[in-house]
């Protein structure tokens, strides 16, 4: 299942794409939930998304779009725009990403982690603001993935049991802040620099994570191309890795590192103002969003 969050009057609506539309899980199901409790219902909620999914298709397959949504109508939020704790993301995770850094550096031994809050999430087509504490804008498209089950000290053979989906990311970066602070968690950190989306994909349909197509254009031009089969530790590592002692929670979000082709190092260069960033994953989906100036 592609499952969604999106705006409404009241505030955030919990969909599930049904070709070219979108099912009100929350009507289907006789819930007022958002991703969060979703996720929180487990194995049982997603048994009874995917029976909602399923009577939805076959409607929509006979003809009967009525209770469906138009998806290209709708504005679509992060899958979980919020969350009760920092983003974990990766830093130097592709060994080609790490070669452009400097032909001096060794590849990293073991994962290197740092976070994003809460307030850096935005929407699959939402700007990113150039904001005033800001020189030298750069773009990261990575792999995200949600937990969907609790856990600690998870083993490797138990790690996909407790992934919920996986959706595209952008790690949006500072980077004369981040050379400025001596650490990465300033320059990563400011409002917007976590786009995220634009569906939360169930494993289901994703199959395996470790071998999908993964691309950032900026402004059309192709920066970043990469599988995320080349990732130095994978996604069993990271999960065995930061659970060992933490317990992982439900609807904690993790970013998986970004290839090669970073602004910084790319003949292109940076962002500025007025460029668009595509973010592109095989299987679940590409996000757009435009680089603003602050207000």
């Amino acid at each position: 299942m592609k499952l969604l969050t999106y705006m409404t009057k009241a505030g955030y609506g919990l969909g599930a794409v049904i070709n070219e539309y979108a099912l009100d899980l929350n009507k289907a199901l006789g819930t007022k939930l958002d991703m969060q409790g979703l996720l929180e219902l487990g194995e049982k909620g997603m048994v009874k998304t995917r029976e909602a999914v399923k009577q939805a298709e076959d409607k929509a397959a006979s003809g009967n779009t009525s209770g469906l949504h138009k998806l290209n109508e709708l504005k679509l939020a992060a899958p979980l725009p919020w969350t009760r704790k920092n983003i974990v993301c990766l830093g130097l995770n592709y060994a080609e990403h790490v070669k452009e850094g400097g032909s001096d550096r060794d590849l990293p031994p073991h994962p290197i982690f740092f976070t994003k809050p809460p307030t850096t999430i935005t929407g699959p087509y939402d700007p990113v603001v150039y904001n005033k504490a800001v020189e030298r804008l750069d773009y990261e498209v990575e792999l995200a993935f949600v937990i969907g089950k609790e856990g600690k000290y998870i083993s490797k053979d138990e790690v996909y049991d407790h992934v919920a989906g996986y959706m595209v990311f952008q790690d949006i970066s500072a980077r004369k802040l981040q050379r400025q602070h001596l650490q990465w968690y300033r320059g990563k950190s400011q409002d917007t620099f976590a786009p995220m989306g634009p569906y939360l994909v169930t494993p289901y349909e994703v199959g395996d994570p470790q071998k999908l197509d993964i691309s950032c254009k900026v402004n059309g031009e192709t920066r970043q191309k990469a599988n995320t089969e080349d990732m130095i530790f994978d996604i069993k590592t990271i999960v065995n890795t930061l659970s060992d002692g933490m317990t992982l929670e439900v609807g904690d979000i993790f970013a998986t590192g970004t290839p090669s082709g970073v602004g910084a190092a790319h003949p292109s260069g940076l962002l500025k103002v007025g460029d668009i960033i595509e973010s592109s994953i095989q299987k679940l989906g590409t996000m757009k969003n435009p680089v603003v100036s602050e207000k």
